[in-house]
């Protein structure tokens, strides 16, 4: 398949993706709100000149955060604009910057929808995080001379396989990028065998390494649980869970409390649309459960916890002694198991993890990261963490030797980006 046939099923398929949209909107009604910005129509003011940060929902814009802090202290005199694809990522771009960055929905990727947006936006340079790659963005930034950087760039085997299927279209496209940015070798390679050019083709790392805690954090966490008389009170999280994991982790949970009757679990649904499903979930396998949202404090016969809110994942997962990261016990591919790590949480996750490989593969080699299939093995696991305090330190001792071992992508990944901006300047 090369771009021309590309672009035309996907004009083809516009009714399909209205009607994605319309059931989409059912469950979560912001995805019937702004569709003229997926167009490039009726689009928030914009100032032209500055940087172009893409980041698809909300764990590319979590991710993109630091870089996007970064780019904003070290180029003030350039406008910032940070698109995505989706209601939940908006929410949470607008929650870390507010109006301190532009922003707007990505078009979908139709020419003429990319043309009125990119002669819009005018941007020096197109920062890409990880693998959103659309054909005519890319190919419409080359003919207009910005460079399009790929970055924390990641490619899983399986993708890669994906992506051979149209070398038409995907060896092109991967020519055009100007640099990307892979996180580790093996990654690199597979983008140079689909058709980048070598010398564009960089390992930076992962900027998730990469991750500042705010040092008050722990301290607020620790006052909040003061708060519910909870200081000596097992507690333990499931973030960022999916449909079918909430089920094993409340069967889990059910476990421990027939040991430990005061045991708390923080449950963390990835999407918001989801928060009133898995409350209704809580309630009909009668769990005591507060909502977080509530502002309502934590009770002594509370069970559940339930994470309702947006922007203080890293203050949940504070709150806890052990965390269980979600994504992972259905084929979903996992998400961001350093973010526990990062303080210092011994880290629990499913069997499903190839969005997360190679952190994955370092955590489990230095001993910071525990494994399970299903709710017994789940349980077995919190339960043995909970009475050994030693084995918790340890394994948490481990993560965050890890994340601190990795550190530098973000430093790495600036000082190529910086080469084009000045690039940019020198040409302008």
């Amino acid at each position: 398949m090369n771009r021309t046939l590309y672009t035309l099923l996907l004009h083809l398929a516009l009714p399909l993706i209205a009607l994605r949209l319309y059931l989409r909107g059912r469950k979560a009604p912001a995805y019937r709100q702004r569709i003229a910005e997926r167009f490039a129509f009726q689009m928030p003011p914009l100032k032209p000149g500055g940087i172009w940060v893409h980041a698809v929902s909300v764990g590319e814009s979590i991710a993109a955060a630091p870089l996007i802090r970064a780019l904003r202290e070290r180029h003030p005199e350039l406008p910032i604009t940070v698109t995505c694809m989706t209601p939940t990522g908006s929410e949470r771009i607008r929650a870390l910057f507010g109006d301190r960055v532009q922003h707007c929905y990505l078009p979908y990727d139709l020419p003429w929808a990319v043309a009125r947006f990119l002669d819009r936006l005018q941007p020096k340079l197109a920062v890409i995080m990880e693998t959103e790659l659309w054909p005519n963005h890319i190919h419409q930034c080359a003919l207009r001379g910005i460079p399009t950087v790929l970055a924390n760039a990641r490619l899983s085997a399986k993708s890669a396989r994906g992506y051979a299927r149209f070398a038409g279209l995907t060896r092109p496209m991967l020519a055009e990028m100007s640099w990307i940015a892979a996180q580790t070798e093996a990654e690199a390679e597979r983008f140079r065998l689909l058709g980048a050019r070598p010398e564009c083709v960089s390992v930076t790392g992962s900027i998730k390494f990469d991750l500042a805690v705010d040092p008050g954090l722990k301290e607020r966490a620790e006052a909040l649980r003061a708060s519910w008389g909870a200081d000596k009170r097992p507690i333990w999280i499931a973030a960022s869970t999916h449909a079918g994991e909430d089920e094993i982790i409340l069967a889990a949970h059910r476990r421990l409390l027939a040991e430990q009757s005061d045991s708390l679990l923080i449950l963390v649904p990835r999407h918001p649309e989801r928060f009133e499903a898995v409350h209704v979930l809580c309630q009909r396998e009668g769990f005591r459960t507060v909502l977080r949202s509530s502002g309502h404090l934590v009770a002594g016969d509370t069970q559940v916890l339930l994470g309702d809110t947006m922007g203080e994942l890293l203050f949940l997962y504070a709150l806890a002694d052990v965390a269980f990261v979600g994504g992972s016990l259905v084929p979903n591919g996992g998400h961001n198991l350093l973010e526990p790590a990062s303080l210092d949480l011994p880290v629990l996750s499913g069997q499903h993890l190839f969005n997360f490989l190679e952190i994955a593969a370092q955590l489990r080699c230095a001993g910071g990261l525990v494994e399970v299939d299903d709710a017994e093995g789940l349980y077995r696991q919190v339960r043995r963490l909970q009475e050994d305090t030693s084995l918790r330190q340890r394994i948490g001792s481990a993560g965050l030797g890890v994340l601190k071992g990795n550190q530098g992508a973000l430093e790495r990944l600036l000082g190529g980006v910086g080469q084009f901006l000045q690039s940019a300047r020198k040409y302008s």
